[in-house]
């Protein structure tokens, strides 16, 4: 039985809770959550800092988040007086790109945005990942069409390890039931209508009605709204 069988089968019929306790307890793994200060990921920062699970977290910061995420990250600090990793792009990367062609290339095209997200967002992904064997999400199953028939244990080609998603079956009520039951600092910008929330340019409130996805890169055709860290 290969690693991600075991890992499956060690994991199965348990809760969110469970999971990241059973996982913590693996000695042999290395263990990384990481978290975009969104709902479904301040759920699982609760559940890990509030158990003293032996589960790093990290946070990337692209350089064009809007302030209420800063201001969330503040309060989880405060809160569980527990470390999240920081990982910044490339500094001469994200020069040269805005250098070349200027601070909303993104809009432009697909390729111009994909570009962008693979600078901010997934090369510091790679080198947060790196020397992990475990990488905990916050991925639920309705975020996305994409992401409807994903398992909760599968293996991540691209970075070389097992990817494990908690609360992939969880609901938003649920998600939200939980966040407030245990008081956990959460971003105003879900009040007004930011459901999934990334880079201030490229994200937007929803309106009544509209896909979960609907408010990112809403310029783009819905098929391409992936920004590379889920593939």
């Amino acid at each position: 039985m290969n690693k991600l069988n075991e890992i499956e089968k060690i994991i199965e019929n348990k809760s969110a809770e469970e999971i990241l306790k059973t996982l913590s307890q693996i000695s042999s793994e290395s263990i990384v959550f990481s978290t975009s200060l969104g709902y479904e990921d301040q759920v699982i920062t609760h559940m890990i800092f509030s158990a003293n699970l032996n589960i790093s977290v990290f946070t990337l910061d692209t350089g064009r988040l809007f302030p209420e995420t800063y201001s969330v990250l503040n309060s989880t600090l405060s809160r569980y007086k527990k470390q999240i990793q920081v990982f910044y792009p490339n500094t001469t990367a994200v020069e040269n790109l805005v250098s070349q062609k200027g601070p909303f290339s993104f809009y432009d095209s697909a390729d111009n945005r994909k570009e962008c997200c693979y600078i901010r967002k997934v090369e510091p992904l790679k080198r947060a990942l790196k020397g992990h064997t475990i990488w905990i999400t916050g991925i639920r199953a309705d975020q996305s069409g994409n992401r409807s028939d994903m398992p909760m244990v599968e293996w991540d080609e691209s970075n070389q390890l097992i990817k494990i998603h908690p609360i992939l079956n969880w609901t938003l009520k649920e998600v939200k039931d939980f966040i407030f039951k245990n008081n956990i600092p959460y971003n105003p910008l879900h009040d007004k209508g930011f459901v999934s929330i990334g880079c201030q340019p490229c994200t937007r409130a929803i309106k009544p009605g509209e896909d979960f996805r609907a408010g990112r890169w809403w310029w783009e055709d819905a098929s391409k709204k992936e920004c590379g860290l889920h593939k």
